[in-house]
């Protein structure tokens, strides 16, 4: 086996290999995943009359698929139909996900989805008050930002990373996730260890063929979320593996051990 295209090929591109058996995902022992419909395994029923209802089924959602494989602990802090104003003004306090009890090591977080199509000012990093979240302009950037704020609070070390939407045609016709796109890249620039998941400009077209074979009407069904997992479980190998200074001392996060002399 050649080790330096394994491991250190300079060419390499996120997605390139699609990870197997254990990742370098698993320097995290607890990884937390906050998003939507999408990180909560939800799955969608029609009937006859063409009525529609939902349901989050975690153990169905790709952040659970990744703690099986990899044999980590994951927690869903996500739900249906969730904005990052719901979750940083009610959904994140009322269910006590800002406990230091509940700190993790690594926060996925995959909101926006509901967010641009809901009309709300997406907003610039300038809206993010880094000393003190309850300053933050309210925009989504700014709810955004406090979410990271508030993890950061009760996990001061933790290693964020900032999903972008799929490739499914929403940049081509909402201009508000063309900003959203953009200014996710300046987050991961304003925060310290965070890092962008680009799924739009890595991953798979979501187009007629995708569909078919993935989706359960509007949303994912079971093959869906497994693939999901393995992308989302590849970029973050892919993010640890090429960026070893960063993520050396994460086995320290969290742990109470004083790892900086």
């Amino acid at each position: 086996m050649n080790w330096n295209e394994k491991l250190f090929n300079e060419n390499e591109k996120p997605l390139d290999n699609l990870v197997t058996g254990y990742s370098h995902t698993s320097v995290f022992r607890k990884i937390a995943f906050i998003g939507d419909s999408l990180s909560s395994g939800e799955f969608e029923t029609c009937d006859k009359e063409g009525n529609k209802a939902y349901h989050d089924l975690y153990e169905y959602s790709w952040g659970q698929y990744i703690a099986r494989k990899n044999g980590l602990t994951a927690f869903n802090f996500s739900r249906g139909g969730m904005t990052a104003s719901e979750y940083i003004e009610s959904f994140g306090e009322e269910n006590d996900f800002f406990n230091k009890d509940k700190a993790c090591q690594a926060y996925v977080i995959a909101l926006g989805a509901n967010d641009v199509n809901s009309g709300i000012e997406i907003g610039t990093v300038k809206d993010i008050n880094k000393d003190d979240y309850t300053k933050n302009n309210k925009t989504f950037i700014g709810y955004y930002g406090a979410i990271i704020s508030r993890y950061k609070e009760i996990s001061p070390d933790a290693k964020f990373f900032f999903v972008t939407f799929a490739n499914d045609g929403t940049r081509a016709v909402n201009p508000n996730a063309e900003l959203f796109y953009n200014e996710l890249y300046n987050m991961a620039k304003f925060f310290e260890n965070s890092y962008v998941i680009d799924l739009y400009k890595y991953g798979p077209p979501y187009d007629e063929q995708f569909k078919k074979q993935f989706y359960l009407h509007g949303h994912l069904n079971p093959s869906g979320y497994i693939l999901t997992a393995e992308l989302i479980d590849s970029y973050i190998d892919y993010i640890v593996r090429n960026n070893p200074d960063d993520f050396k001392n994460a086995g320290f996060i969290n742990s109470g051990i004083n790892y900086k002399f």
